[in-house]
Formats: C-alpha cells, sequence, structure tokens
C-alpha cells in the first residue's frame, strides 16, 4: 500500500486514468457506508461454504424486491454466532482487499436477541475478526438502530452496549417512512452524550425536507445516501454551512432505482455545492463492487475528474464530527 500521501494522489489519479483497478485498490481509503457481513468479499465466502452469491444483475423496484432477494441469495448464512462471526471476516477480507484503511460497521442493537452473544461479545466476535485477517486496519465499532422498531424495545437494548462501552458511532437505517424522525431523538441524545459519531439513513427514498429535519432533530455529524438533498439549494446550502458528510453508495441507488443512469447520478450536484462526499459500497456483495470498483465507475461515467475523486478518497480518510446545530432552518 502506498503510504506518502503526495505519491498516493499521484498514483491514484494515474491508476484512475489508466482504468487499473488494482493499482486504485492499492490507494488508502476508508468506508463509512456499509453492513457488515453484507459487505463481504464473494470469493472468500465461496471458499469458506462452497455457496456462490451473485450479486444483484439489474435494478429492482422497491426494498421489498431487495429482501426478498437477499432471503434468496443469502439466506441464514450469517445467523446465529458462527455465522456472524464468518460474515464479519468476509467484511474484513473484502475491505482489505479493497485497500480499506479504516471501516465503519457493526450491527443493529436487536442482534443480541438473534443468538449472537451479549453486547460485549458480539463486540470482541467483531474485533477478534478484525485481528484475524487484517490487524492492521482501523475499524469504527457503529450500532445500529432499526427504524420499524418501538423505541422502547430500542431502549432496551441499547443499554447493555451503552454499558459495556467500545462503540464509536451509531446509525439509523430500514424503511424512512415507518416512524417519524422525531422518535428516535432521546437515543441519539444518549449516544451523543457518550461521545458517538451521529448517523442515520435519509434521503434515499426521501425528501430533501426528510435530510434537514433529520439532520436538526437528530443532530447528525453524517447522512447515510442523502442523495434527496440534490432537489433543494437550501438544504445543500445547510449541509455545506454545517459540513455535515454524505456517505454516498452510486451503485446502489442505481441497482434500487433511485437513480436512473450512473452518469447523472445528484452526487454531482451536491459536491458543486459545497456539501462533503464520500463514496461507499453499501452492501458490496449485493451490489457487487466495492469502493475502488465506485470511484473507477464514476470516473469513466464521466461524473468527476480523477482529481476531484482523489479529493473525495482523501475526505474519507478524515474522521471529524461536524461542528454542533444550533437550530438553523435551511433558509
Amino acid at each position: 500500500m502506498i503510504v506518502n500521501e503526495q505519491a498516493c494522489s499521484e498514483a491514484f489519479i494515474t491508476a484512475l486514468e489508466s482504468g487499473d483497478l488494482e493499482g486504485i485498490r492499492r490507494a488508502p481509503k476508508a468506508e463509512s457506508h456499509t453492513h457488515g457481513p453484507f459487505g463481504g468479499d464473494r470469493a472468500w465466502l465461496r471458499d469458506q461454504t462452497g455457496r456462490d452469491i451473485a450479486p444483484i444483475a439489474k435494478p429492482l423496484g422497491s426494498m421489498d424486491e431487495m429482501h426478498a432477494w437477499t432471503a434468496s441469495h443469502v439466506g441464514d448464512l450469517f445467523k446465529g454466532r458462527v455465522g456472524r462471526r464468518l460474515g464479519w471476516e468476509g467484511a474484513f477480507v473484502r475491505a482489505r482487499l479493497d485497500g480499506l484503511t479504516r471501516v465503519e460497521f457493526g450491527d443493529d442493537v436487536w442482534m443480541i436477541t438473534q443468538g449472537v452473544g451479549d453486547a460485549a461479545e458480539l463486540f470482541a466476535d467483531i474485533e477478534a475478526a478484525r485481528v484475524a485477517i487484517c490487524p492492521e486496519m482501523e475499524w469504527t465499532p457503529q450500532l445500529g438502530f432499526s427504524r420499524h422498531c418501538k423505541r422502547s424495545w430500542l431502549w432496551h437494548w441499547l443499554t447493555p452496549f451503552l454499558d459495556a462501552g467500545g462503540w464509536k458511532a451509531v446509525d439509523l437505517s430500514g424503511d424512512e417512512f415507518a416512524q417519524p424522525i422525531d422518535i428516535f431523538q432521546p437515543l441519539y441524545r444518549a449516544c451523543k452524550e457518550r461521545g458517538m459519531r451521529l448517523k442515520a439513513h435519509v434521503g434515499e427514498w426521501g425528501t430533501s425536507d426528510d435530510v434537514w429535519r433529520a439532520v436538526e432533530i437528530l443532530e447528525l455529524d453524517e447522512v447515510q445516501h442523502g442523495i434527496a438533498a440534490a432537489d433543494s439549494p437550501q438544504v445543500m446550502r445547510f449541509l455545506a454551512d454545517h459540513a455535515v458528510t454524505l456517505n454516498v453508495c452510486p451503485t446502489s441507488n442505481l441497482l434500487l432505482g433511485r437513480v436512473a443512469r450512473l452518469e447523472d447520478h445528484p452526487i454531482r450536484r451536491l459536491y458543486d455545492a459545497g456539501v462533503k462526499v464520500t463514496i461507499n459500497s453499501d452492501d458490496a456483495l449485493v451490489f457487487g463492487v466495492g469502493v475502488s470498483e465506485e470511484f473507477l465507475a464514476l470516473y469513466q461515467a464521466n461524473v468527476f475528474t480523477s482529481t476531484e475523486l482523489d479529493q473525495i478518497r482523501r475526505w474519507s480518510l478524515e474522521q471529524k464530527p461536524a461542528p454542533a446545530l444550533k437550530g438553523r432552518s435551511p433558509v
């Protein structure tokens, strides 16, 4: 791996311009939007299990189709403590092959009801997978909330994680329309008090107003997806002014029907409006690409220049919380 910053940028730009995927992989980069076992390496999992999980080949029409695909192709592979450990190892294998120097993921708090051990054991299992596969890689332990779950349940499951400590970030995912964002404010405040970085999935299916409200109400440092913000100059200005990062997953957006063509991806408008963005895979096992392939695809689709993509790569290596919000509206 290239370690000198200037040499790394030059090598990365050269690799992009020559279509050298292996060269792109050698450049350090980080990923802030991936879902643990579903970000695993296909070939490694095939060698371990004999199962070949072919990724989605054409755009799906809804999240229900996505869930049906997952049930059909992945099934119970990652269930239970042994299956989850397999998933963590696969995720770190893929991260290592992709040239990641830091990766952020973890599991939903409700997983402690699924036979994977308690909060401390879950943390220890992920850390053991990291040490076994890529001990030199930085791992940011991230908790997840499922948006369809009752707040009382989430409180019950979250408490042992907070007591155990060690978790550095929190994310909210699932159906954006399941419950109002306000429901989760007390949970996020509790996580903020523990010094955790605050993230949430919003603006993948919803509106620019949904992005703004989520950032203000949950005091988010980062937004997972957030591409609907590109529909509003005011919201984009709000995000840029408050240094809120959007962790975007272009291929996922394409294959879930949120974007018709990669060439027209709203990440370009976000970048031009001064919004800090990073490029991520979402679920590499599902969508068939890692971060390096995402960079190359955006370059080849003329969405960004090689120099702009290098800037985005370098942004991914930063890990700075956004300034505290002061109740400002985007207008």
